[in-house]
């Protein structure tokens, strides 16, 4: 997968976390600035390409706050992907 397929992935769970937990179709400013967030830290990311799936990755460059809220958004959209984009979710299950 390539860094861009998985800040598409970071934007749709916040999107489809936000819509259901605020009940709106636009993105909270404070939830805004965390998928920004994780966004820059994908790009920054020491391995590239190569990267892993960050709960897996031995460095974690998250602050505490920010990867706690990330955890939480993926923990509640991850199996709620398998409707908006089930290819993805088989090929982050298979390792690809």
């Amino acid at each position: 997968m390539s860094l861009e397929h998985d800040k598409w992935v970071v934007r749709k769970m916040v999107e489809i976390y936000c819509r259901y937990h605020l009940h709106t179709t636009t993105i909270a400013p404070e939830y805004q600035h965390l998928m920004d967030y994780a966004c820059r830290r994908l790009e920054n990311c020491r391995f590239g390409e190569k990267k892993r799936a960050c709960k897996c990755c031995p460095v974690h460059c998250y602050a505490p706050k920010e990867r706690e809220e990330i955890r939480k958004i993926m923990r509640w959209s991850g199996p709620r992907m398998l409707l908006y984009s089930p290819k993805d979710v088989i090929l982050h299950l298979l390792g690809r």
